[in-house]
């Protein structure tokens, strides 16, 4: 179904690997790390990609072109679980000379597009947009616009009776929030998307201009994240700064990659969980009735 979407508005599909020998950095993601063995030079190690970015970005700085790819991810030391599995399937899209929003109204089609084509699904047919901001304001109490401080968004967990520790940051704390207070109480009667993610919370994502928020929204499906979306930063100064800002990381990484963005078109990017997608049309909650072989059950 995802495929006859994406079909009818022109979108070219691709296929890259699932093997990277480098990978973007993201501290805050495992990697499967394996090895490349040859029989006559050294080996070498390589990664089962955590999504096909990493292979997508090469390809659009040199093919400025509406793309998709339904692709197998892998992400480890991720809790195996009702909603969880380390292996899993995702399509991921890019679409020039769009933004996060214009992407947010093209999700909003592929939904309405799935309900249309198939009358049984229990996806929701309302859509809701909500700020990060709004959200902390209804469920938390307070404005995280006027908490941007690590100190201050420290009182404000602790006012909640959230434990944080010495060395947790700004984006520690704030998921230590989101996680227990917010994320819990989002609505489930609607595909929700969180828009205007804090700029504090470093990724690739092109930020709003003059303002503590970035140009990146989530989509929740019955209260479960399935959807993420960026306007895609474009510029390479700061993608090398990315680089360079996200510490060390444990697999491998090429530095020089932020060259590619030399020719990078202005675009936006997103990308779904088709599992987690499907448990929200067959309006189950359990990934366990989605894959086959779920990890817990197959290793």
């Amino acid at each position: 179904m995802y495929k006859g979407f994406f079909n009818t508005k022109g979108y070219l599909e691709v296929e890259t690997p699932l093997l990277s020998s480098t990978l973007i950095p993201e501290s805050n993601l495992s990697i499967f790390e394996t090895e490349h063995t040859h029989p006559f030079k050294s080996n070498k190690k390589a990664y089962l990609v955590p999504s096909p970015e990493v292979w997508l970005k090469r390809f659009l700085s040199k093919n400025p072109i509406n793309i998709f790819e339904i692709s197998k991810c892998f992400r480890n030391s991720e809790q195996s679980g009702r909603q969880h599995n380390p292996e899993f399937t995702m399509v991921e899209f890019y679409s020039m000379d769009f933004t996060h929003l214009d992407t947010l109204n093209l999700t909003k089609e592929l939904l309405n597009y799935i309900n249309s084509n198939y009358p049984d699904s229990k996806l929701p047919n309302k859509h809701l947009e909500m700020s990060m901001d709004e959200a902390f304001i209804k469920f938390a109490g307070f404005s995280l616009e006027n908490n941007i401080s690590k100190e201050q968004l420290k009182i404000r967990a602790t006012e909640l009776g959230i434990f944080t520790e010495e060395s947790d940051d700004w984006e520690s704390t704030f998921n230590r929030i989101f996680i227990d207070i917010v994320e819990p109480n989002l609505p489930k009667d609607v595909n929700l998307f969180l828009t205007n993610f804090p700029s504090n919370i470093q990724t690739l994502a092109k930020q709003i201009q003059d303002t503590p928020w970035a140009q990146r929204w989530e989509l929740y499906i019955n209260g479960i994240e399935c959807g993420n979306c960026y306007t895609e930063e474009s510029n390479p100064k700061l993608i090398k700064n990315y680089f360079l800002n996200e510490g060390e990381v444990k697999h491998s990484v090429d530095m020089d990659y932020y060259k590619i963005f030399e020719t990078f078109p202005e675009c936006s990017g997103g990308a779904i969980g088709i599992d987690r997608l499907i448990m929200g049309i067959l309006g189950i909650e359990e990934i366990q009735g989605v894959i086959l072989f779920p990890h817990h059950d197959n290793i």
